[in-house]
């Protein structure tokens, strides 16, 4: 079932806004409308998963955006082809329900 709601601030005129019942996609997580989740659904689950380089990290190098926590010398890293890294366990929990990088999710 659509819905309209209708709005209005201080001042301003009312603005109409329809919202369509959604999902949420169990791949990328994102909200997609009811209408278009078969369609998004498949093109999220033929996006193949980054690969990334594994190394051991040399020299410390600020923090990993996924667990916060410091990337330490000596920590086990992963590099993804945009150059990010993060902690190889983090990259791949993430990639169990994302397929991008966490700061590009677009590329």
């Amino acid at each position: 079932m659509n819905s309209v709601v209708m709005s209005s601030g201080e001042g301003h005129a009312p603005t109409l806004t329809f919202v369509f019942p959604g999902f949420k996609c169990p791949v990328c997580s994102k909200s997609v409308a009811s209408n278009e989740m078969e369609v998004h659904f498949i093109m999220c689950l033929s996006k193949p998963r980054l690969s990334y380089n594994d190394d051991v990290l040399a020299r410390d190098a600020g923090e990993c955006v996924i667990c916060l926590e410091e990337l330490q010398q000596g920590d086990t890293i992963a590099r993804l082809p945009c150059l990010c890294i993060y902690h190889k366990s983090c990259i791949d929990s993430w990639f169990e329900i994302n397929r991008s990088c966490p700061e590009h999710p677009s590329d």
